[in-house]
């Protein structure tokens, strides 16, 4: 019999590909999500993709109660992903007690039922926005930890001290971390994709919709950074090969191969590149020309980070393996499929 996975938030952007690549490991997949920031159609391109539909409960986790009645329903769930936030950095800024609410409030009650129904595995999809801005780039797992710039990063960052603690006090229960760069790109089928509800908050997305012609034009936020083009540095990572970073992290718990009951690992490629090069290679990438304007900066933001990912090279024998480019032209082509342009 395979093993059940909860996925929360996997009808949304990371969660959907992370699905699709735990079915084709062999994992059966239950899905909650409240659809507050995905389409319930993903779950037929999920299925067209492998075959397999995944089993789906709508609601919220920040109810305690129907978290609590979800694990009676699925008494055999192994492990647990969990996605399932409000991640926007900018809004995060003009709503932080909506952002707080949510985001722990929805792990504390994962947390309970955990331990109140013998669920011993989780991993906690983290962010690079636990550093802050760093004082020395790369960064590494011992870097430490800056003040967030965001609610939304201090989010992330009180959440990994909530597992961190409860693991403490909890030795059935075992946690990883991944704490991701900036997730872009989309399945090479073109079947899924990141497909923000309203105006994108993520570069990427912005871009494609503005090559599309849903978008007047692309804001820059910022052309003052101390870099060498003026525009922020981030490690952007293909998101399919963000996705297999879970199935591998998922396989050392169930597989007792974790060296703690709480680690925590850098999830990128390594490499740092500007949002002027980012939208360069895009336009080199499909030949679609970009109308941009450079606006103030954005609140939140910082200046530059990019990942050392030795340690999830060599402890989870994980590898980012697609390009920048690849990258883009995949975010293109769901892009296209997604408003029927040829």
């Amino acid at each position: 019999m395979s093993k059940q996975i909860l996925v929360t938030g996997g009808t949304g952007y990371i969660g959907s590909h992370t699905v699709v690549e735990l079915q084709k490991e062999g994992f059966d997949v239950v899905i909650v999500d409240n659809l507050s920031n995905s389409r319930i159609e993903v779950l037929d391109n999920i299925e067209k993709i492998t075959g397999i539909r995944p089993a789906f409960e709508q609601f919220d986790l920040a109810e305690r109660d129907k978290t609590d009645a979800f694990f009676q329903k699925y008494p055999n769930i192994e492990a647990i992903i969990h996605f399932a936030a409000h991640k926007a950095v900018g809004e995060s800024v003009g709503k932080p007690l909506m952002y707080y609410r949510n985001n722990l409030v929805s792990l504390m009650n994962l947390l309970e039922c955990m331990k109140k129904y013998d669920v011993a595995n989780m991993v906690f999809s983290s962010s690079c926005t636990v550093y802050g801005q760093p004082a020395t780039l790369p960064v590494t797992e011992s870097t430490p930890r800056q003040e967030a710039e965001s609610p939304y990063g201090n989010t992330k960052a009180i959440c990994e001290d909530i597992m961190r603690d409860f693991c403490k006090a909890t030795d059935s229960l075992n946690c990883i971390a991944l704490r991701y760069f900036n997730p872009i790109g989309a399945h090479e089928s073109g079947l899924i994709g990141e497909f923000p509800v309203g105006i994108p908050n993520n570069l990427v997305p912005f871009i494609t919709q503005t090559a599309a012609g849903l978008r007047d034009e692309l804001k820059i936020f910022g052309d003052d950074y101390n870099t060498a083009d003026g525009t922020a540095i981030r490690d952007y990572i293909n998101v399919v090969d963000l996705s297999k970073a879970h199935v591998v992290a998922i396989n050392r718990l169930l597989n007792n191969k974790n060296k703690k009951n709480y680690e925590y690992f850098n999830v990128g490629t390594g490499n740092g590149y500007s949002v002027m090069q980012l939208v360069k290679t895009f336009i080199e990438v499909t030949g679609v020309q970009l109308k941009y304007q450079v606006v103030e900066r954005r609140t939140g933001d910082i200046e530059k980070i990019y990942a050392d990912t030795s340690i999830a090279n060599n402890e989870l024998g994980w590898h980012a393996e697609k390009s920048l480019e690849e990258t883009l032209a995949t975010a293109w082509n769901w892009e296209k499929n997604v408003r029927n342009i040829d």
